[in-house]
């Protein structure tokens, strides 16, 4: 995974799951993955060392991979919106009839 691979996938399971992360976690997250502050730049905000920034945000990647281990909802939103794609392209085709229709309903039930 590069390096803005894994940045993207950071900011969405940010987006997911911040409301499970402590306030300290979500500022340090944001202000980092968001708004591009550097470690130094957080840790002088905060008045801590850069090393305890940086062992914080680490640990907070690994709850946020952890929470979407268990949850998957951005593995179901990924998915949700692989479908929705593909039944706007048979739309688009004329493809869409209710067979179709049947089963791309069938895979959105499956996420559930």
């Amino acid at each position: 995974m590069t390096g803005l691979e894994k940045t993207t996938r950071i900011n969405y399971l940010f987006d997911f799951y911040q409301a499970l992360l402590t306030p300290k976690q979500r500022n340090y997250m944001s202000l980092y993955y968001l708004d591009d502050f550097s470690l130094g730049e957080i840790a002088e905000e905060f008045q801590v060392s850069r090393q305890a920034v940086y062992d914080n945000i680490k640990r907070t990647e690994v709850m946020l991979e952890d929470y979407e281990e268990k949850l998957k909802l951005f593995h179901k939103y990924q998915k949700r919106k692989k479908v929705t794609k593909q039944m706007k392209l048979c739309l688009d085709e004329g493809k869409l009839d209710k067979v179709m229709l049947e089963h791309y309903l069938g895979l959105l039930d499956e996420l559930d």
